[in-house]
């Protein structure tokens, strides 16, 4: 049987460890190959590890044609389901795999909805109307739009599938290298990504103890920077001036949680102008 491996659909994945492959090498060498590799025609979509044991120590193995496969789409979603639902796949990974979900339902959507539009411009409804259209049975699945919907894919909280953003976006190369490996927890990462990529790759290659410091610097400098935009808000409100400055906090790169705080800070001075507002009221009934 002829099988083609496509480096891009290998590498697709993170790779197993050098522990979890030996340990699969193990099992393979002991009960052989027992699950079928998954082909598209006579390239092979899952089971690279496998394939390879198998071709090194001239064991047999089966294989089984997925029915399904139309598109390159289609074969990168099914990897990223299959993934999602193995416990061994790090919180991190399930992370960004549900991210690279969203991206292609996301992009798949747009080109169908465009492809509608372009069959039919004497509508000036046409693009609206597909935007809203329900899919058909058997089409892609809804693209995963809100944070919620991405955490749920990836079993993870909202709060989790932001700094799992924020890595993707700001982190060096060897620090999400070290976020792969375990070597620092993804709420530490996130902190550290905040950091130029220089500083993000000396903490990584100086190990777990600097980059813990490498956070620890992040975190204290994040807390300065709220304590000061909170005394702002707090002397702004005294003197009843607007609660917050907005170039302030984007200044100090706070984040969501100075976000957070600035409509709590909006909450309370709304509620401090009432209760003046309503004394004022009694005590001007008062006098009358």
């Amino acid at each position: 049987m002829h099988i083609v491996v496509n480096e891009e659909l290998k590498a697709y994945i993170d790779p197993l460890t050098p522990e979890e492959h030996e340990a699969l090498e193990r099992s393979i060498l002991a009960e052989g190959c027992r699950d079928a590799l998954v082909l598209w025609g006579d390239v092979l979509v899952d089971g690279h590890n496998r394939y390879g044991i198998c071709q090194k120590h001239g064991l047999p193995f089966q294989t089984v044609q997925h029915p399904r496969f139309k598109s390159m789409d289609d074969v990168h979603l099914w990897m990223i389901d299959q993934h999602l639902g193995r416990r061994s796949v790090s919180d991190f990974q399930r992370g960004v795999l549900a991210l690279r979900k969203r991206e292609i339902l996301t992009e798949r959507r747009a080109r169908a909805v465009a492809a509608t539009a372009s069959a039919d411009t004497s509508s000036a409804d046409t693009v609206a109307g597909a935007a809203l259209a329900e899919p058909a049975p058997g089409a892609a699945p809804e693209p995963l739009k809100s944070r919620a919907d991405i955490a749920k894919a990836a079993r993870l909280s909202n709060s989790q599938v932001v700094l799992i953003e924020k890595i993707q976006k700001q982190a060096a190369p060897e620090l999400v290298a070290a976020v792969k490996a375990g070597t620092i927890s993804i709420n530490a990462a996130a902190a550290v990504a905040s950091l130029p990529a220089e500083e993000q790759a000396s903490a990584a290659l100086a190990g777990k103890d600097e980059l813990k410091q490498a956070a620890k610097r992040v975190r204290e400098e994040k807390r300065r920077a709220v304590a000061a935009l909170l005394g702002e808000a707090s002397d702004a409100t005294a003197g009843g001036e607007a609660p917050w400055d907005a170039d302030a906090a984007d200044a100090a790169n706070a984040g969501t949680t100075v976000q957070a705080l600035q409509r709590r800070v909006a909450e309370l001075t709304a509620e401090n102008q009432a209760l003046r507002a309503e004394v004022a009221r009694l005590q001007a009934e008062g006098q009358g």
